[in-house]
């Protein structure tokens, strides 16, 4: 018997077998196309289904055993369809602009303060709800045509079972969801105009939501009576793919984006986490919660700076039969061992995230001299993804945050260097995991427990989750970074008026 977690992302979806010790198998991989314009940035969502079909097809030919599957995706994007799930209008995307008068609209009616102590999340445009409005004023035929509105997870669970679910995690992005009640906000539904028979039946995290069905299973080679699970959030999914389930423990996803994802038990200070648009979300554990503090270039900016300024470094690096990456450090190293850059860079070159919630902020370099050299932009650059996460942690702290450790998830982990550099910064000790793509691990956990493949929690994380190295933070380094922090903590305020 095997057991599969279904990732749907913003670009692509995977699906990935693992079997029932926890033991990954295999995977499969499609992207499908996202439309960006200055007008706005769509995802056609019928492609995604297509792709859902692809990549759960080509595992079911090769392990036909699989008993079940659990769905995780991306936040906020939705879509409006007719009663057979198909989709009336393509879907806008969480950087899409469109929405922000509807926004100001809601918060007119209900106060920003009265919005966020019910969803957990200081209004923004970003969110489903907002857009919602949005397509019902500008396009009313699209929203009066709808019998449904799906996020992600529950469009793609609809058309493999035929019933509307959605975990809590994920009903948490659109703004309309009561954290306290965990159920749909009557009252900001009402506010918005929104019909509350269009949205999906709500689950806990980790619930089996059916199973599929014959026209599903003929399109894709599952077998019947196979078991659908609605995972989660793909944040709340990374999180328990990394082991995290205690207050004293927070999760690093060194990924394209970087996440801190603390835990809490209880409801933190909403007026305190609004203050940085930190989110506050159901975690698998009942009573449990979660926040994101993020920056939206992370490994983006990384492979932004490798690829675009390092054409030279690549060739030399190739050459020797090692990264870009690590040539680049060895080459700082031998100049200049451990010491920072002294360098600053602002890491908004996707705009800003918390706590600021600022598109239109953009990205800077600050030092350059006629003599700098390739990898010391680069260490600047991997230094600026931290100061930002320590500058989020800053923010956040008041909120009742606990965490006296770090587990380091993706891509980002596997660099001595960058956790070396996070340990010292942040002053704990960061454990790298194994896993690069924790969300995949999380999802195959909650998806084996809903099953009955792992006794809970704790029995799946000890077949699943694989700690490797230990960062401690080093004092005297903490204090060099300081000093230079207090510089970085004044950049945003000082570009942002140029910008």
């Amino acid at each position: 018997m095997k057991i599969a977690g279904l990732d749907i992302g913003t670009t692509g979806c995977k699906c990935t077998v693992f079997d029932e010790d926890g033991r990954y198998l295999d995977k499969a991989y499609r992207d499908y196309p996202v439309r960006r314009a200055v007008g706005g940035h769509e995802v056609d969502v019928s492609t995604i289904m297509d792709g859902v079909y692809d990549v759960i097809a080509e595992m079911a030919e090769k392990y036909p055993d699989i008993a079940s599957i659990g769905v995780t995706s991306f936040g906020e994007t939705f879509v409006m369809t007719d009663a057979e799930g198909k989709p009336l209008h393509t879907s806008m995307l969480y950087t899409d602009p469109r929405g922000a008068g509807e926004c100001a609209e809601l918060i007119g009616k209900l106060g920003e303060r009265t919005i966020a102590q019910i969803s957990g999340l200081r209004p923004h445009e970003m969110y489903s709800i907002a857009k919602i409005m949005w397509i019902r004023n500008e396009q009313p035929e699209v929203y009066e045509a709808a019998k449904h509105i799906f996020l992600m997870e529950d469009y793609v669970i609809f058309h493999l079972t035929g019933k509307c679910v959605i975990d809590y995690s994920l009903a948490t992005r659109t703004m309309a969801f009561d954290i306290r009640k965990l159920c749909w906000s009557k009252e900001i539904l009402e506010a918005a105009g929104v019909d509350e028979a269009l949205m999906s039946e709500l689950v806990p995290t980790g619930t089996i939501a059916g199973e599929i069905t014959e026209k599903a299973a003929c399109r894709t080679g599952l077998a019947a009576g196979t078991k659908i699970v609605a995972v989660a959030h793909d944040q709340v999914a990374a999180c328990a793919g990394a082991g995290a389930f205690d207050p004293s423990i927070a999760v690093d996803g060194a990924g394209t984006v970087e996440c801190l994802t603390p835990i809490y038990q209880g409801i933190p200070d909403i007026d305190v986490m609004s203050q940085g648009y930190f989110s506050v979300v159901p975690y698998v554990v009942p009573g449990q919660y979660v926040a994101y503090a993020f920056s939206y270039t992370g490994g983006a900016l990384i492979q932004w700076c490798t690829q675009t300024l390092m054409g030279k470094e690549a060739e030399l690096a190739a050459a020797r039969g090692i990264s870009v990456n690590e040539y680049l450090e060895q080459e700082y190293a031998a100049e200049h061992g451990e010491e920072p850059s002294g360098m600053l860079v602002l890491p908004h070159f996707a705009g800003a995230a918390t706590p600021y919630m600022d598109t239109g902020s953009k990205g800077a370099v600050l030092g350059l001299t006629a003599g700098t050299k390739a990898s010391e932009i680069y260490r600047a650059c991997l230094e600026g993804v931290v100061y930002e996460m320590y500058l989020n942690l800053q923010a956040i702290r008041p909120s009742g945050v606990r965490c006296e450790k770090l587990y380091a998830t993706g891509g980002g982990a596997r660099s001595q260097v960058w956790m070396q550099m996070k340990a010292d910064v942040l002053g704990m000790p960061i454990t790298a995991l194994r896993t690069a793509d924790a969300g995949t691990v999380g999802s195959a956990m909650l998806t084996g427990i809903a099953t009955g493949v792992f006794a809970d929690l704790k029995d799946a994380a000890n077949h699943m989750v694989e700690k490797t190295v230990t960062y401690h933070p080093r004092g005297e380094m903490h204090e060099k970074y300081m000093k230079i922090y207090e510089r970085y903590a004044k950049v945003y305020g000082a570009v942002r008026p140029l910008m």
